[in-house]
C-alpha cells in the first residue's frame, strides 16, 4: 500500500518493538540529482538502485516535461534515462511541480547548457529553516546566465557558452555545490569552488559526471576544481545507499527497544552516526549485506550533540535520535548548527512526555551561524520519560518520521496527521512498518 496524501492519517498502536529486516536503497540525496545530471549527456544513462519516493518522481516528471524519455532498466530500481531530445517545457506544466520539491533550481546549469533558457518555480521542501536560493542565482550570474524575475518564478538565459569562475561558498552547501558541479561541466575553462560541501552524496555525483566524461579534482581543504568540457556522454551507475534513512531506521530500533537488521546500510558513509549509536548504549553489528541495529537492554546514556556538516553529525541524523535520547538517563544536551529551525519538533514530543527544554544560546564549542540571531537552536533533553499517544501533525520530513519513532515507541494510540510527506524520503516505509511488525493502520484497513 502507498501513501500518496499529505492529508492521510496513520493510526499508530504503541509500545511495540520493532523486529525484522528491511532494506534501503538509493540516496534521496543523490539519486534525484544524478537524474538531472542526465540532462547534460549526449548519450542516455543508467541509473541503478533507485527507491520510489516523491522527489524521484517529480524530477522524473520535470525531465520528462524537457523532453527526456524515462524508462524501466531491465533490473528493478533501474532508470533509463535519454536526454536526446531536450526541449523547453510548458511555463504552465512546469509551474504544476511548484512547491513539491527544491530539485527544479538545479535544473538550471544544464538546461542553459543545452537549450540556451530555463524557467524555475517557486520551490517547496522541508520547512526547517531559512534554505535561501538567491546563492544559486548568484552563482549562475557568475557564469554569465542573465536571470529575470517574474511573478511565477525565474526566467534564465545565457547568450553565449557560460564561463569558468572562482566561488567561495560562506558555508559549505550540499545544494550550492551541486549547483556549481552541474553548471560547472560544460562551462568554458576552469572553475575553483572553495568551502565545498564533501558529503558521501556529493562524491557520488562527482562520479557520475566523472563517468560522463567532466573532469573534477577535490583536494583535501574543501576545494573542488571544474575543467569544462565540450561535451558529455551517459552514464551507467548504481547510486550509493541512503545513509539517512538507515540511521532513521537504527533510531527506531534503539527508541522501542527493537531489533531491525538494515540491508544495503554501509559503515563507511556511517562512522560519524555509529560512534554516537554506541556512547547512547545502542548495539551494531556490521556484514558485507547491511547493519543489525537493536537494543541491547539496560539503560541508555545521556549524551552531548553537536550537528555538523559531513564528516561531523548530520543534522538529518538528529530528530530521530532525539526520540531514542527521551529514553536516556540524565541530561543531553543537543547543539544544532546547520537548521536553525530544526528543534522544532520537539512541541509534540513534550506533548507526549517528553522533557526537551530549548535554548537560544549555543550550547556547545562548535562554530554556529545562529547563536546571535535569536533561534531556538539548543536543546536539554531530560530523561528517561514515558511517552504516551497524542494527535500529532508531521512538520517536515526528518521531524515526521521522528513522530512516527515517538508513537511507536509511545503508550497508547496515536493519530499521525500527513504521513504522505514521509513518502519524500523513505520508500515503502508503510510496507516496511508492517515488515518489522508495527502495530499501524489506516482508517478502514490495518497493516500490522
Amino acid at each position: 500500500m502507498t501513501v500518496n496524501d499529505v492529508d492521510d492519517v496513520l493510526l499508530v498502536h504503541g509500545g511495540t518493538p520493532l523486529e525484522g529486516e528491511i532494506r534501503v536503497r538509493g540516496a534521496k540525496n543523490l539519486v534525484p540529482k544524478a537524474m538531472v545530471a542526465a540532462l547534460l549527456g549526449s548519450s542516455p544513462s543508467r541509473l541503478r538502485n533507485v527507491p520510489d519516493i516523491r522527489d524521484v518522481r517529480v524530477v522524473r516528471g520535470l525531465l520528462q516535461l524537457h523532453g527526456v524519455t524515462v524508462r524501466p532498466g531491465d533490473e528493478p530500481g533501474e532508470l533509463v534515462l535519454d536526454p536526446t531530445y531536450v526541449e523547453s517545457a510548458n511555463v504552465a506544466d512546469i509551474d504544476a511541480h511548484a512547491g513539491s520539491s527544491r530539485i527544479p533550481i538545479l535544473f538550471c546549469g544544464p538546461l542553459l547548457h543545452r537549450l540556451g533558457h530555463a524557467f524555475i518555480p517557486g520551490l517547496g521542501g522541508c520547512d526547517i529553516g531559512g534554505r535561501p536560493i538567491d546563492f544559486h542565482f548568484d552563482v549562475l550570474r557568475q557564469f554569465g546566465a542573465r536571470i529575470e524575475k517574474r511573478a511565477d518564478g525565474q526566467y534564465l538565459e545565457a547568450p553565449q557558452r557560460l564561463r569558468g569562475t572562482k566561488i567561495a561558498l560562506p558555508y559549505p552547501s550540499v545544494g550550492a555545490t551541486e549547483q556549481v558541479l552541474l553548471t560547472a561541466v560544460l562551462a568554458e575553462g576552469v572553475t575553483e569552488l572553495s568551502n565545498a560541501a564533501v558529503e558521501p552524496e556529493i562524491e557520488d555525483l562527482i562520479c557520475v559526471l566523472q563517468k560522463m566524461g567532466a573532469i573534477i579534482a577535490m583536494d583535501t581543504d574543501r576545494t573542488i576544481r571544474i575543467t569544462g568540457v565540450d561535451k558529455l556522454g551517459g552514464y551507467t551507475h548504481r547510486a550509493l545507499p541512503d545513509r539517512l534513512e538507515a540511521a532513521s531506521w537504527a533510531s527506531a530500533a534503539l527508541a522501542t527497544e527493537g531489533n531491525i537488521y538494515v540491508h544495503g546500510a554501509q559503515q563507511r558513509s556511517m562512522m560519524t552516526f555509529l560512534n554516537t549509536y554506541r556512547k547512547v548504549g545502542g548495539a551494531f553489528e556490521i556484514d558485507d549485506e547491511g547493519i543489525r541495529f537493536w537494543h541491547p537492554g539496560g539503560q541508555l546514556k545521556s549524551i552531548a550533540l553537536e550537528t555538523d556538516v559531513h564528516p561531523g553529525f548530520q543534522t538529518d541524523w538528529q530528530q530521530p535520535l532525539v526520540v531514542a535520547l527521551t529514553q536516556a538517563t540524565g541530561l543531553s544536551i543537543i547543539h544544532e548548527t546547520v537548521y536553525e529551525s530544526r528543534l522544532g519538533f520537539t512541541s509534540a514530543l513534550n506533548q507526549m512526555g517528553a522533557h526537551i527544554q530549548l535554548y537560544r544560546e549555543c550550547l556547545g564549542g562548535s562554530n554556529c551561524r545562529f547563536g546571535q540571531r535569536n533561534f531556538l537552536h539548543s536543546a536539554v533533553v531530560s530523561g528517561p520519560t514515558r511517552l504516551q499517544g497524542a494527535d500529532l501533525e508531521i512538520p517536515d520530513l526528518r521531524g515526521g518520521f521522528s513522530y512516527l519513532i515517538a508513537a511507536l515507541a509511545a503508550q497508547g494510540t496515536s493519530r499521525v496527521h500527513g504521513i504522505g510527506l514521509i513518502n519524500r524520503g523513505y520508500e515503502n516505509f508503510m510496507e516496511k512498518l508492517s515488515e518489522l511488525g508495527a502495530k499501524v493502520e489506516l482508517p478502514g484497513k490495518a497493516l500490522g
